[in-house]
């Protein structure tokens, strides 16, 4: 009877571990260490090519991935997590790959160790797969080892932002070729070690990957120039732009067990390091692919001088998206402009938006608002889901005090409070709104933005009560009238609260927010001398940040645009991240064409540098050997979007695209054309002008309506389409009338529009 019980609860427990797949690890020990690689196979065998194949994979903390020798994935999973203690998985068809038969499945997994600005680190290696076909199941019937040849490169490690280790690949001890054979016989792999199921601790809650697999844009072949030392040689490869790069070499050593380090440019920046790699030389000719992304524009290899070369290369990958949008116009300088904002932009985009590829690979908030402003003018609509992401993680991962910080996910618990603020106000949360329509996230943040705004309260005077934080950041740059800088956030994060608070149906709530909103305009204003905003605490020169915003806010009233004007000619204090603001804000009171003039006075010599593809974190930082900031940084592309906004005149006017206008400024260009990729699709718009004529063009893509504004002082005559405008198309309600304009709605299809002056 003993026998059959035990029998039975053999078969079940069979049944259970068939059903029910487990996280694996390998038996050996010191498997999580930091910077470990483990190898795990299982071979599969198909009575038939499936049609469909479908697998939950999840790791900490990147897996590549290959089926019969052919790689399948590459770089797999994304950092963690969605929340505190909690963990992304993928979800991929794998039916493709496999064959009637035999087949091959073998994954590596690098196991960070640590945490960093963007991840956060679970304490364990660990795989995990659930498929449709239950032979892929990761369980005890897999097998694994610690792979013998990676480990860490000797010298500086990166520095604590960064959760990636330098790697060092021994290629005496590689185990080669194990992705295309059976590596339990070949290289003794043992049976995984089983760990917790689907949730299990230390992993957590798994939420499916909520952006795309990363794009592999395939392998290309590098020229070099070999550099003659006294003990070592130095090899530089020219990349054609500031990419994120797995770097490839091919080299004979007649010797074997040489030390050959793989860098980039950007691998130490300021005295700062940043991630690189060692290779380890086996006898004869090799060649080997460092996995661990880098970025930079050129590859470097210090090496020893009997060392042959033959061949360098890249594999470049990055976010899944493409370049949808275009401009361009007859100044030089600002298509210039335009092409290192967008190389800027993507080259800070992989896990999370990042502010920088190298120092810090983190989803600081106030560089991700700047970036998907940008994203939404020029890239494919795939790129929502990044801000997405980064918008749920945000609340997500808010303290217990209902406070907001960044960057996350990982080991960074300060709140700044401006970045906060920027993050769930008009140029974050609700832009992304008015981009998308996307209610759905908009309900999920609200609960946590609401949260945050109520722990900030206002003084008797009605002006901003600062809170006890520990990073009162307000930008970079010198004379920063803090107590101003934050109000005038708060107060756009208070109107987009009531915005949300309105399409919520929460009019208790909006209501709250404007009454608040009231009492901070009043307190504001208390600080204006006649001449510009300035706190009676501030000692410092008169900010032109604090001017931006008092204009953007609507704080400061028309009457005083004036004024502001004048200062924000003669104070220039703004970093390139809150230019962008000031820029905008010359535009809303009609001063557009100083705001160009400006931009291009401050920003030239970062667009003009032939060195560098991608745009500075500081104005100088050329001039400093970029100490202590980055040849390109997130936020110093923000004039794309006013350019796109402001100069060409395209923004929303309801969620989703269902409207939109298109209301250009005719300064600094005599012609010029853009094209925007919308949820609703393609936006084109295009002007001319010459002598006594100006020619206008609009696409408007279908299901959507274009207000389409017309210059009409001292003109003698509009057509639309080859006819007279006649008067009742004119638009008249009060809400959309503009002085020295003419507006009209214009329906889906192109649209050619001609003026003609008196």
């Amino acid at each position: 009877m003993r026998i059959v019980v035990a029998l039975c609860m053999l078969c079940s427990s069979c049944w259970l571990w068939a059903a029910e797949p487990v996280w694996i690890t390998s038996a050996q020990q010191n498997v999580n260490k930091p910077n470990t690689w483990l190898a795990y196979q299982k071979q599969v065998v198909m009575k038939k090519k499936p049609a469909k194949l479908v697998a939950k994979i999840a790791c900490d903390s990147k897996y590549w991935l290959w089926i019969n020798g052919e790689l399948v994935i590459f770089e797999g999973q994304l950092k963690r997590g969605p929340a505190p203690g909690e963990s992304y998985y993928d979800e991929v068809d794998l039916a493709p790959f496999m064959k009637r038969g035999q087949n091959n499945v073998s994954v590596l997994v690098w196991y960070f160790g640590r945490s960093g600005f963007s991840h956060a680190d679970s304490g364990k290696a660990g795989l995990y797969i659930d498929a449709t076909d239950n032979q892929l199941d990761t369980n005890a019937s897999w097998v694994c080892k610690v792979h013998p040849a990676y480990g860490t490169a000797t010298g500086k490690v990166p520095n604590f932002r960064l959760s990636e280790s330098n790697i060092r690949f021994e290629a005496n001890k590689d185990i080669a070729h194990w992705q295309t054979i059976d590596a339990r016989k070949a290289y003794d792999f043992q049976p995984a070690a089983e760990m917790g199921g689907w949730g299990a601790a230390p992993w957590g809650k798994l939420t499916l990957r909520p952006i795309p697999m990363f794009k592999d844009f395939g392998i290309r072949r590098l020229a070099f120039v070999r550099k003659e030392g006294k003990t070592c040689d130095t090899l530089v490869a020219r990349m054609p732009g500031n990419l994120q790069v797995t770097p490839i070499i091919d080299v004979t050593d007649d010797r074997g067990g040489e030390v050959i380090d793989i860098w980039t440019n950007h691998s130490h920046t300021a005295g700062t390091w940043n991630v690189r790699a060692q290779y380890v030389t086996r006898q004869g000719r090799q060649t080997y692919e460092s996995l661990g992304w880098m970025n930079g524009e050129e590859i470097l290899l210090f090496l020893p001088k009997h060392i042959q070369v033959n061949g360098i290369s890249y594999r470049e990958t990055g976010y899944d998206t493409f370049v949808e949008g275009s401009f361009i116009c007859d100044d030089a300088f600002y298509n210039r402009f335009w092409q290192k904002s967008l190389n800027t932009l993507y080259v800070n985009m992989r896990d999370t938006y990042m502010d920088c590829p190298e120092r810090e690979r983190a989803q600081w908030w106030g560089d991700e608002t700047t970036l998907t402003g940008e994203a939404f003018y020029c890239l494919s609509r795939s790129a929502d889901a990044l801000m997405r992401k980064g918008m749920l993680e945000l609340c997500a991962w808010a303290h217990e005090s209902g406070a907001l910080h960044s960057p996350i996910p990982g080991n960074y618990e300060d709140e700044l409070p401006g970045q906060m603020l920027a993050a769930v106000g008009l140029y974050g949360f609700w832009n992304y709104y008015m981009n998308t329509g996307d209610r759905a996230t908009i309900q999920a943040t609200y609960p946590a933005v609401r949260r945050y705004l109520g722990l900030w309260q206002l003084e008797p005077s009605g002006l901003t009560a600062l809170r006890n934080t520990k990073w009162l950041w307000g930008d970079w740059g010198d004379h920063r009238d803090l107590r101003l800088i934050i109000a005038g956030w708060h107060y756009m994060a208070l109107d987009a609260a009531a915005r949300m608070a309105d399409m919520l149906g929460l009019p208790d709530d909006a209501q709250g927010y404007r009454s608040t909103m009231q009492q901070l305009k009043v307190g504001f204003n208390t600080y204006w001398n006649g001449y510009c905003y300035r706190h009676d605490q501030y000692m410092g020169a008169t900010d032109d940040r604090v001017q931006a915003l008092a204009i953007l806010s609507g704080m400061a009233d028309k009457d005083k645009y004036p004024a502001l004007f004048q200062v924000l000619k003669t104070q220039e204090y703004s970093s390139p991240y809150m230019e962008k603001y000031v820029m905008e804000a010359l535009f809303r009171i009609g001063q557009g064409a100083y705001a160009m003039e400006r931009l291009k006075k401050r920003i030239a010599p970062m667009v003009n540098h032939k060195d560098y593809y991608t745009l500075f974190e500081f104005w100088d930082a050329h001039v400093r050997n970029f100490k202590g900031g980055s040849n390109n940084h997130a936020w110093s592309g923000g004039g794309l979007t006013v350019i796109s906004q402001e100069l060409m005149g395209v923004a929303p006017l309801e969620p989703g695209y269902v409207r939109f206008k298109v209301d250009p400024q005719y300064v600094t260009f005599g012609e010029a054309a853009l094209s925007i990729p919308t949820v609703k699709g393609m936006v084109h718009t295009s002007f001319k002008r010459e002598k006594e004529s100006l020619c206008m063009s609009v696409g408007v893509p279908q299901g959507t309506e274009a207000l389409v504004y017309i210059p009409s002082v001292e003109i003698a005559a509009i057509h639309i389409d080859g006819k007279a405008l006649a008067q009742q198309r004119v638009v008249t309600e009060a809400a959309w009338v503009k002085e020295g304009k003419t507006a009209v709605w214009l329906t889906a299809g192109h649209h050619e529009i001609a003026v003609r002056e008196r």
